[in-house]
């Protein structure tokens, strides 16, 4: 044979030693590993596989050893040139170790636009392994998202400057906090705090987003560049999600009565006053994950039973406020929840709260005896049995008396009542029974009440206003978000239930102040006209002035008095907050 021939023959021979794509490579790797006898490792690495990716292969030749590899050329014109160019050059980048991302940034310079995932279609049919997550050192220099600083008391920046927040609403709240001393109360609790973020500083931050009402407290973390976020907690920058997540967990449960107490003593002393009529209710936060340590309870939203975390409520009627709330409740205890709230409020206040109302599933007719002892006026409703419905109806049309509902706005005003004493299993004492006709269910509501004095209008119109602890528990799903256990800050449900206490309290004492009716606006509501403002925030030598886009509720503000501020932050050094509008 001659040298030409011989040459000839080499390159011929090359043609299958040198596939030109992933099925041939393919067919190659494997006829030289189960014919030529070539270990694993010599027939990757002559055909360009990692000895890992090699197994694979084997592994998937093995499960389908029919697998065709020369398959009839398809009808019609095969691949353009262009395309098998752009392949080609797809595939050369890739072994100068570039991402998909690289490789689509060269080929848009080229003037050929390819999407990641195109790339990365090409690349798997090459047979090309994803690449390890590279060090940010490695990666080619071009622009990328900016880092925020790590939170840090010790950092925060209050010389002289100035700058433009998103949350400018949030420094409406800020003289409040300062009159009432947020640290303190934080400091009486006993939470946990560090150097670097201590306790006051991270429930501020807390505080902030629950204030904001982010659907999702996940969604914050676009904003932890924002200054004004991280001036209002009194840190450099916002703490992230990490951190804000775990806070919540290293919260001792006994600190969060100590919290509610110190909190509610000072916004008594800011001028929040307390009322004597309370409205209690649960409410299931559901949980949607396999914990088998939850308990199934009734989710009214739902209509049904499922798992959840049972919360005790109790609002101040007069002032429509959360004052009480407790997450830490199991079936076998829930119905004493409401003699623990008699024993909360009794240590609050030193003395005992007048009327609780509540519904029939609340608590037992032994404690019902027990809060009468104590002196404790209450009304519940009773929960009707068929031989108390035939009782009633065989009642002559004489016995039952229409009142006139007075001061409530519904259809039915003129219901008919029959006012009876009645005696319970486990009740001493007098007891009365309400059973009132046409307030629009079919059958007659039956209320409990040891008030025996008062008449029955003025005892089912009070009856009826307790709707509105149902209203404020929609608030504070809809706005505070308190079935959020699925966001990404995933927060203790107890923590969660405190700063939604604390942040409606602030809520309510922002519309009594501002008046006009907003005094019983929802906190959506007043976060719509008021607090989602952006501001202009200049800090001085001694004052840090915000400064407020013009708006149109802007003059409620101004009649209430907000441009007049003039309070000195602790946590900001001292320096006096002004607000200004326009």
């Amino acid at each position: 044979m001659s040298t030409s021939e011989a040459e000839n023959l080499t390159a011929l021979a090359q043609v299958f030693l040198s596939p030109r794509n992933s099925t041939h490579r393919q067919y190659e790797a494997l006829r030289a590993y189960y014919v030529d006898a070539l270990s694993s490792a010599e027939a990757a690495r002559r055909f360009g596989y990692t000895p890992g990716s090699f197994r694979v292969l084997c592994h998937q030749f093995r499960q389908h050893p029919e697998r065709p590899f020369f398959l009839p050329p398809p009808k019609g014109p095969g691949p353009s040139t262009e395309k098998t160019a752009i392949r080609d050059r797809i595939v050369a980048l890739r072994k100068q170790n570039l991402s998909v991302y690289d490789i689509r940034d060269a080929l848009a310079e080229q003037g050929h636009r390819r999407s990641p995932a195109a790339i990365a279609l090409i690349l798997r049919q090459e047979g090309f392994p994803r690449l390890p997550r590279r060090r940010d050192e490695e990666r080619p220099d071009r622009p990328r998202p900016n880092r925020a600083q790590v939170a840090d008391v010790r950092t925060l920046d209050l010389s002289p400057r100035h700058f433009r927040t998103r949350f400018g609403g949030l420094f409406l709240f800020l003289p409040d906090l300062a009159r009432l001393g947020f640290d303190r109360v934080v400091r009486q609790a006993q939470l946990p705090g560090s150097e670097m973020i201590p306790a006051a500083h991270a429930v501020r931050s807390l505080l902030a987003l629950k204030l904001y009402g982010r659907a999702r407290h996940s969604h914050f973390m676009s904003d932890v560049l924002d200054a004004g976020l991280g001036l209002f907690a009194g840190l450099n920058v916002i703490p992230k999600r990490a951190f804000l997540t775990e806070y919540s967990c290293r919260i001792d449960p006994s600190s969060y009565p100590t919290l509610m107490q110190s909190w509610f003593e000072a916004l008594t002393r800011l001028g929040l006053e307390r009322g004597t009529s309370f409205d209690l209710d649960f409410h299931t936060i559901p949980f949607h994950g396999d914990d088998a340590l939850m308990e199934k309870h009734y989710l009214t939203q739902r209509s049904r039973r499922q798992k959840g975390v049972l919360a005790f409520l109790a609002e101040d009627a007069d002032r429509r406020v959360f004052c009480y709330a407790n997450a830490e409740l199991r079936k076998a205890d829930q119905a004493d929840e409401i003699l623990r709230f008699v024993d909360f409020w009794q240590h609050r206040t030193g003395v005992l709260p007048e009327e609780l109302i509540f519904d029939s599933k609340l608590t037992t007719y032994a404690h019902l005896n027990q809060l009468n002892r104590l002196g404790v006026q209450f009304i519940t409703l009773r929960r009707r049995s068929p031989q108390m419905l035939e009782q009633l109806y065989r009642e002559p049309a004489s016995a039952w008396r229409r009142i006139a509902l007075r001061g409530l706005a519904r259809a039915y005003r003129t219901p008919r009542v029959l006012d009876r004493p009645v005696v319970l299993d486990g009740y001493e004492g007098p007891l009365r029974q309400l059973a009132v006709l046409d307030l629009g269910h079919e059958e007659p509501t039956l209320l409990l009440t040891n008030q025996l004095r008062r008449s029955p209008a003025t005892l089912i119109g009070r009856y009826a206003q307790r709707m509105l602890i149902e209203n404020s528990i929609a608030d504070g799903i809809d706005f505070f978000h308190m079935n959020a256990l699925s966001s990404a800050v995933a927060m203790k449900v107890n923590c969660d239930l405190q700063l939604t206490l604390m942040a409606s309290s602030l809520y309510r004492r922002l519309g009594e102040r501002i008046g006009n009716g907003y005094q019983h606006a929802k906190s959506q509501h007043l976060f719509r006209d008021f607090v989602e403002a952006t501001a202009q925030v200049a800090i001085g030598p001694d004052h840090i002035d915000v400064r407020f886009q013009k708006r149109a509720h802007n003059p409620l503000l101004l009649a209430a008095g907000y441009q007049h501020t003039n309070v000195p932050v602790p946590w900001l050094a001292g320096k006096h907050l002004r607000l200004a509008f326009g």
